[in-house]
């Protein structure tokens, strides 16, 4: 792949992932993510650096110096160290000790950057580890520049790496959803909430997709909409993760970015041990675990998070969804997604607790996704929509009402068994809800729309025994008259249909005649 072509080049992506994944050998994916993924990070931060540092030495006569820690940090570079430069590691790239040299490069700059502090992985000089693979990893990362000013006007690092962390969700199957949510379902949770400036809470963050997303959206409507001039400034990223590995992803992730983010000074179990106890969101973004039986809930019986009752120790889903709104503030609102069963579940006092929050009219909005979004499970999905006030100025009062969306029949097959909503999906159904909560930048009128959404009132909630699936409340859509008599429709059919049946008896009589000519008849 030519330098020059980085970014220009549509699906690059692709045909990098392929070659990179030709190098992993008899690797299992879960490690080779961490293989692969570290190196892409060294050599951003090293792409920037050098670039700087070449931009520095063209200025000593005016009193620049290259070898100044602070000339970087004062323009959000990460500092690299002699023995840490992509240009030693390429040079030695065919030499038996490369393993050796990469961790000693990954020490050297957690040491000189502290906030890297414990979250790069240092594992290249494991004998499991073939060294051969890993030069000819290291040739094949040289060939794309990831930090310099050119490639990050195009994003390049952020194409290669979100594409990277789903291919190797997809890899991984199940264990893959642990640390990565589709960057579809993500936007169209950001989207919905549109988190222009405040604070973003992810309580169980994976690889921290949910704030990428967030200071993108900023970044992308930093011109308007009531956010002023400022861009990822306008956010501030709160979460936590109890996974390790996956904690130093989202650690990668984020300063990969630029965006300052605090996950805390470790991984940590949000359940039993939260690292932001004082911590009121204007915004909660999540994808926690779906129908986690093993969170540890008989040791957190009378939590005083469980305002609306104590969820079972069999099924997180409650708690999770009662740890967002513990954590909202007075104006606060939250987008989460969870799997289906907790919009109807009546087991072990699920029912109970989804009533109550109901009645406190904390539901703005039910959205029903189609199944095989998610590369954990083929399992179909909802997204929930809570608001602490829906009377809080910023929108037209809602209370009293929820919107219920039914999404299950859009999105778009990628593949034999993955599906992804279309930019048209994510408009639309972002487009309604801002329109039915009244955002003041939109101009067109909510209306209910058979088989798709309609606003319904607690009243109508309370009727069907307050379970919130949307296909209970948007009814079928409505089908197009064609203008045809029913009695004229009725004949036509009939007459189709006995000639059908009688060119099925003329097709019959043809094979066994057939069949008794080669002896297999009656």
């Amino acid at each position: 792949m030519a330098k020059q072509n980085n970014g220009a080049v549509l699906g690059f992506e692709k045909h990098l992932w392929l070659a990179a994944d030709a190098l992993r050998s008899n690797m299992d994916a879960a490690e080779y993510k961490h293989v692969v993924l570290g190196l892409i990070f060294l050599k951003y931060i090293s792409d920037a650096f050098e670039e700087h540092h070449t931009r520095l030495a063209a200025e000593q006569s005016q009193g620049a110096d290259p070898e100044d820690k602070d000339e970087y940090r004062a323009v959000n570079v990460f500092w690299v160290p002699q023995e840490a430069r992509w240009s030693v590691l390429k040079a030695n790239a065919k030499q038996s000790e490369i393993g050796r040299l990469v961790d000693d490069a990954l020490i050297a700059i957690e040491r000189d950057n502290p906030t890297l502090k414990g979250v790069l992985p240092k594992e290249y000089a494991r004998p499991a580890l073939d060294k051969q693979r890993l030069g000819q990893l290291i040739d094949l990362v040289s060939n794309i520049g990831l930090g310099d000013e050119a490639s990050r006007s195009k994003d390049v690092l952020g194409r290669v790496y979100e594409y990277f962390l789903s291919q190797f969700a997809s890899a991984e199957g199940k264990k893959g959803g642990q640390f990565y949510t589709p960057r579809h379902v993500v936007r169209l949770l950001v989207e919905m909430l549109a988190p222009y400036k405040g604070r973003v809470y992810d309580p169980c963050c994976g690889s921290g997709g949910m704030f990428v997303q967030s200071a993108e959206f900023v970044q992308a409507h930093r011109t308007g909409n009531g956010n002023g001039s400022k861009a990822v400034a306008g956010v501030s990223v709160f979460g936590q993760e109890s996974n390790p590995t996956t904690w130093r992803l989202a650690k990668m992730n984020l300063a990969i970015r630029g965006i300052d983010g605090n996950l805390g000074i470790e991984n940590a179990d949000s359940f039993h041990r939260d690292l932001h106890p004082d911590l009121k969101a204007d915004y909660v973004l999540a994808n926690p675990p779906f129908n986690d039986s093993n969170w540890g809930g008989d040791r957190l019986r009378d939590d005083k998070r469980w305002l609306y009752g104590t969820p079972p120790a069999s099924n997180a889903n409650f708690a999770w969804v009662q740890h967002f709104i513990h954590h909202l503030a007075p104006t606060g609102m939250a987008g989460f997604v969870l799997a289906n069963g907790s919009m109807s579940s009546n087991q072990s006092g699920e029912g109970e607790i989804r009533k109550k929050i109901i009645e406190a009219d904390l539901v703005d909005c039910m959205i029903a996704l189609p199944g095989q979004l998610f590369y954990s499970t083929q399992i179909p999905v909802c997204l929930w929509f809570l608001t602490r006030e829906k009377r809080n100025g910023r929108f037209r009062d809602r209370r009293s009402e929820t919107l219920f969306i039914d999404a299950r029949k859009l999105g778009a097959l990628v593949d034999r068994v993955h599906r992804e909503l279309t930019d048209e999906d994510i408009e639309m159904i972002a487009g309604t809800y801002h329109a039915w909560r009244g955002d003041k930048d939109v101009d067109t009128a909510y209306e209910d729309v058979a088989g798709f959404c309609k606003s319904a009132s607690v009243d109508e909630i309370r009727h069907q025994g307050h379970i919130l699936t949307p296909g209970r409340y948007v009814g079928a859509a409505e089908v197009e008259d064609d203008g045809e008599a029913f009695e004229e429709k009725m004949s036509r059919l009939t007459s189709e249909l006995r000639n059908q049946m009688e060119e099925s008896e003329r097709l019959d009589k043809l094979i066994w005649a057939n069949l008794e000519k080669i002896g297999y008849g009656h």
